[in-house]
């Protein structure tokens, strides 16, 4: 979904697959695809509510695994999707 967004490429589809496929297998993920999957959410603007409440609570869990870019590349995409939480920010 990285390309897609970056390309600018409209497919709702594949993202809404992307997420379901996704969100029993976050725990496998690393910072880097964490941050790569919210950040192309947010580009692509699709909104995917369960995908980014469950990535929030695993980066909560492993925070100390985020290096500077992926942390700031999460936080851009929540803040650009309207997340409101005090406790993720």
């Amino acid at each position: 979904v990285w390309a897609f967004a970056t390309a600018g490429v409209a497919a709702r589809t594949l993202f809404e697959a992307t997420a379901a496929e996704a969100l029993p297998r976050i725990n496998e993920f690393n910072s880097q695809a964490m941050a790569n999957t919210v950040w192309a959410f947010a580009t692509a603007g699709v909104a995917a509510r369960t995908l980014f409440e469950t990535i929030a609570a695993e980066a909560l869990w492993r925070i100390n695994e985020f290096n500077s870019q992926a942390m700031a590349n999460t936080v851009w995409a929540f803040a650009c999707v309207g997340w409101d939480s005090h406790k993720f920010f």
